[in-house]
């Protein structure tokens, strides 16, 4: 680092990445790592890890330990091992699925205990330190505590070899010495101050340009002191993720092999730890049809496997909440229901689109500027839309901003109104749509789904296109599409032993010839 300045970069790779495997099901992309700060410098967190079960309910989960009646005893040190094996599992998983993955500081949520006792905490500080500067003469005893943090934090900005400009620092940021400039009435507060943030402003990422600026325009030692600390906190931050997104590459490299010997520890202390997955996966293959006697019989089962597997994945997208999902996508619970949510959003503002557009007339129909107007507001009513129940809620307030968007659009461009009925027939087949049974929302669907479909049986990654009549909703399908690609690809590259093998286990062995 030495004074070179160190940008946080994004090398997130593409949505499919290909490996050698053991098998050619498909291809591979894994988890998170927390980061904790140091006495007053905050504790980071995964960026989506609100969403996230804690290590001990993945566990319980994975492990069937919720059950009534275990099949076996094993001792604590063999679940607690196991456990541990999870939880290894998970933090290198996130990383390699999450295109997007960065820590993040970690913040109380508003209007609770800890938010509340924090703000109170920082606050009684920072009103300790302003009443005994202001005090004659100055009191300096909380200075020195702050200085002393500052000086760890500038230390934690550096590499173990940057020996000369720790010296450096602890020259310029010597304690005793200041103590001593306080107790002869000549310490320079201010000095420190500059001092510290010409340091910052030769080690911060560009991005941070902005902030060093502000600091140097403030002219409360208070706040500067305040911002200096935040300021090198997001630094800690930025140095972290840039450190992680440089060793990104050999994490996903690791991770197959990493979640393997993990997976196969947890199924060591769980006899059936596949049930699920076996009930999962033979729901989509016809285990009764025989075998050819005239093809090879493990190309047969990698290819029954293959094609069993994505079309299963898709199921996991309409999946039943209140059942378990398959062992091998206990890590991804989260993200997919995060995926059906947004699939789901999707096949709701897709259908009243198209039924609004059906019955707006060909004028309005051509105008892109009101079709893209009306999606975004019914996008807009729809973003906290979760289930047919959530739908069927919020449909009529739906119909009521169509029928408005649809007037407002016809004066605009000068077009003739609507009668009363028609608005009455339309508001109806917006209503309609709430019905599980809608036509128009069930091909959506499919389309859909047959996109998805496409993108994970791809062997490539050409561009598919996209289905007929959602060529409006381009960026939000391959959105979806591309992180169901990376759970669905590096999930079928580390599990698919286990999937051919319960393909194999299901099906009739060929006849003798």
């Amino acid at each position: 680092m030495s004074g070179e300045r160190s940008e946080p970069q994004d090398t997130g790779g593409p949505a499919r990445i290909r490996t050698t495997s053991e098998c050619s099901m498909a291809s591979d992309d894994g988890a998170a790592s927390g980061f904790t700060g140091r006495r007053i410098f905050p504790t980071y967190f995964l960026a989506d890890d609100k969403r996230q079960r804690t290590t001990s309910q993945t566990f319980m989960v994975a492990s069937g330990l919720t059950a009534a009646s275990p099949p076996k005893f094993v001792s604590l040190e063999e679940i607690m091992h196991a456990a541990n094996g999870m939880r290894d599992m998970n933090l290198v998983h996130q990383i390699v699925v999450d295109e997007n993955f960065r820590l993040e500081k970690a913040e109380p949520e508003a209007n609770t205990v800890q938010k509340v006792i924090k703000d109170t905490m920082h606050k009684a500080f920072w009103d300790v330190l302003r009443e005994e500067l202001a005090e004659d003469p100055p009191c300096y005893n909380q200075a020195f505590v702050l200085l002393e943090e500052i000086k760890q934090g500038l230390f934690d900005l550096l590499l173990p070899q940057h020996t000369k400009i720790k010296q450096q620092i602890s020259e310029v940021l010597d304690i005793p010495l200041i103590k001593q400039q306080a107790e002869k009435g000549i310490l320079d507060f201010n000095y420190y101050a500059n001092y510290i943030i010409s340091f910052m402003a030769k080690m911060c990422a560009q991005v941070r340009d902005e902030k060093i600026q502000q600091l140097r325009e403030t002219t409360d030692i208070i706040e500067v002191y305040k911002d200096i600390l935040e300021t090198i906190e997001l630094m800690l931050l930025d140095m972290a993720n840039f450190t992680l997104q440089m060793i990104k590459p050999d994490i996903i490299n690791h991770s197959v092999e990493l979640e393997r010997e993990k997976f196969s520890k947890y199924l060591a202390v769980q006899p059936d730890g596949l049930q699920h997955t076996r009930n999962w996966l033979l729901r989509h293959i016809d285990t009764t049809k025989p075998v050819p006697n005239d093809v090879e019989y493990e190309k047969f089962i990698r290819d029954c496997s293959k094609k069993a597997f994505t079309s299963a994945c898709i199921e996991l997208l309409d999946w039943d909440r209140n059942l378990p999902y398959p062992e091998t996508f206990v890590l991804d619970e989260d993200r997919l229901y995060d995926l059906q949510i947004r699939t789901f959003q999707l096949y709701a503002v897709a259908t009243v689109l198209l039924v609004t557009l059906s019955n707006a007339g060909a004028d309005l129909q051509s105008i892109s500027a009101f079709k893209q107007s009306l999606k975004a507001h019914i996008t807009i009513l729809l973003q906290n839309v979760k289930n047919e129940k959530d739908l069927k809620g919020v449909l009529p307030n739906v119909a009521e901003q169509v029928l408005s968007d649809l007037k407002e659009a016809q004066q605009k461009y000068d077009l003739s109104g609507t009668s009363p009925e028609n608005e009455a027939a339309l508001k109806a087949l917006i209503i309609d749509i709430a019905k599980e049974d809608h036509k128009i929302r069930g091909i959506v669907k499919q389309r859909v789904k047959d996109f998805y479909l496409d993108i994970i049986e791809s062997a490539t990654a050409a561009p598919q296109k996209v289905p007929t009549g959602l060529t409006a909703f381009q960026k939000e399908l391959t959105g979806i599409a591309g992180q169901f690609l990376r759970i669905v690809s590096h999930n079928s590259t580390v599990f698919c032993i286990y999937y051919f093998d319960i393909i194999a286990a299901a099906l009739p062995k060929p006849s003798s010839t």
